[in-house]
């Protein structure tokens, strides 16, 4: 009998022992699955529409935006379908954004990529800043880009997300100024 007994209490304890670990776990999982929430919020940036004057400028814009992200991702090959894109977009008058796209696009180097775009960004910023009609984008400037002299793009987002770093240093910049 007191062998029984024993056994219960020991059973018994061991069962209170694995409940309070098992609450202790949900409860780390909830904060954890909280927190995650709220990481993911925070880390989700805000996308804001923009509409152009020039139909064309509004198609060039968004390519833009997609070599920017494939940038950001540090993906050579999404930079090339995004400039071949941005090359079809393109007319005739604009040879030099053109030129620069098809550079990007037979490039496999995301280095010489980042470089194009930066030149691409200096072609691009007069035309998006003459042409928005509603909305508002972000010029945004790393001062580490190409060896500390810094480069500029233009973003939908306000967030940094730099191309010129990807994920190696994805928030390093700031939003010089906001073009409305």
């Amino acid at each position: 009998m007191k062998r029984n007994v024993t056994l219960t209490i020991s059973t018994l304890l061991l069962i209170a022992l694995a409940s309070c670990g098992d609450a202790k776990n949900k409860e780390i999982n909830k904060i954890s699955k909280q927190e995650e929430l709220e990481t993911n919020k925070a880390s989700t940036p805000v996308i804001v529409e923009a509409s152009f004057s020039d139909e064309m400028i509004g198609k060039v814009f968004n390519v833009y935006q997609q070599i920017r992200i494939a940038l950001v991702n540090s993906n050579a090959e999404e930079v090339n379908l995004a400039a071949g894109n941005l090359v079809q977009s393109l007319t005739v008058e604009r040879n030099e954004m053109k030129s620069l796209g098809m550079a990007m696009a037979e490039s496999n180097d995301i280095e010489e990529q980042r470089k194009l775009f930066s030149q691409l960004t200096t072609e691009v910023e007069s035309l998006f800043k003459e042409s928005i009609s509603d909305g508002e984008i972000y010029k945004q400037y790393c001062p580490m880009a190409f060896e500390g002299k810094g480069g500029y793009w233009i973003s939908n987002v306000e967030e940094i997300r730099n191309p010129y770093y990807g994920d190696k240093m994805l928030k390093c910049g700031k939003v010089t100024e906001i073009i409305n």
